[in-house]
């Protein structure tokens, strides 16, 4: 799957040439999403996207689908692309896990505005609060969703530290679900790849 700095629908697979590339290369694609996957905590997972990881996940809703209809198609890129980052910036899939349907119900409701104190934390720098769900709102008075999608706008002189070595916390504080984590060596130099 070859990156081309922007998701269009011409450099897109064809379906017949996806399959026969996902058959050769998904272990290789899910090796690159576990690498960026990072937990925090017990119950958050923060799925950090890529130019890769978002063609995945776009050719995978076509080949699902059956979708090979221009229209169809742009709907797809238009619904996944936001979440390429562009340089200056980390986008992330924030995943709130709790197995169990009762816990996750009641964890639901206690954890409103969890995606607006998640962070991260550049080696002397400050932190840098993810700007959540931008494309709708994702909680309400009762609770707030299993899923968000979040950036976090980096500075240049943050990615430049990144690129340089820096260490990266990632972050939440908000009450009921305190935590941090140290972003492990091999992730973050998956993820100072997205940084120019």
């Amino acid at each position: 799957m070859q990156t081309t700095g922007k998701i269009t629908r011409d450099s897109l697979m064809t379906l017949e040439a996806y399959s026969k590339y996902r058959k050769d290369n998904k272990a290789a694609i899910m090796a690159h999403r576990r690498l960026r996957s990072v937990p925090l905590g017990e119950h958050i997972n923060v799925q950090f996207e890529s130019e890769t990881s978002i063609r995945y996940q776009i050719q995978e809703m076509l080949r699902l689908e059956k979708i090979f209809e221009a229209d169809a198609i742009d709907q797809e890129i238009e619904a996944y692309a936001p979440l390429v980052p562009e340089g200056r910036n980390w986008k992330a899939t924030m995943l709130i896990e709790y197995p169990d349907v009762n816990e996750r119900k009641r964890e639901l409701a206690r954890l409103i505005g969890v995606e607006d104190r998640l962070f991260v934390e550049v080696e002397g720098h400050a932190r840098v609060y993810a700007i959540a769900d931008e494309d709708m709102d994702r909680e309400n008075d009762e609770k707030t969703s299993a899923v968000h999608f979040v950036r976090f706008e980096l500075s240049p002189a943050m990615c430049a530290a990144v690129k340089a070595g820096a260490g990266v916390k990632l972050g939440c504080d908000h009450t009921h679900y305190p935590a941090h984590v140290t972003i492990p060596a091999e992730s973050l130099a998956s993820l100072a790849s997205d940084l120019r």
